[in-house]
């Protein structure tokens, strides 16, 4: 049986070369995910804020383990450590 993939959520803001990255990561590993801007949203800012303790975006959330930004996001995948998370074994 496989289990199901951890829902993806990054949260974004407008030009921002370091979220085109992410994106584009995910993209190539056929991830799909939930993108939260935060440019111009108060709430949504405070969300990411709260839950990342970071202000800068991408925040990068597998499930509820947040792993940071893009260069976290790159790292995870250069250590093949990424997959793991994205597809974790059956329970």
């Amino acid at each position: 049986m496989v289990a199901a993939q951890p829902p993806v959520t990054m949260y974004t803001g407008g030009f921002c070369p370091y979220c085109a990255r992410a994106r584009a990561l995910l993209e190539r590993k056929g991830v799909e995910w939930t993108e939260i801007d935060v440019e111009g949203d108060s709430s949504k800012r405070t969300e990411m804020m709260e839950r990342s303790g970071r202000r800068s975006v991408p925040q990068i959330f597998i499930g509820e383990m947040h792993v940071g930004g893009s260069e976290e996001l790159q790292e995870l995948e250069r250590k093949g450590a990424l997959e793991a998370l994205l597809n974790p074994p059956p329970a």
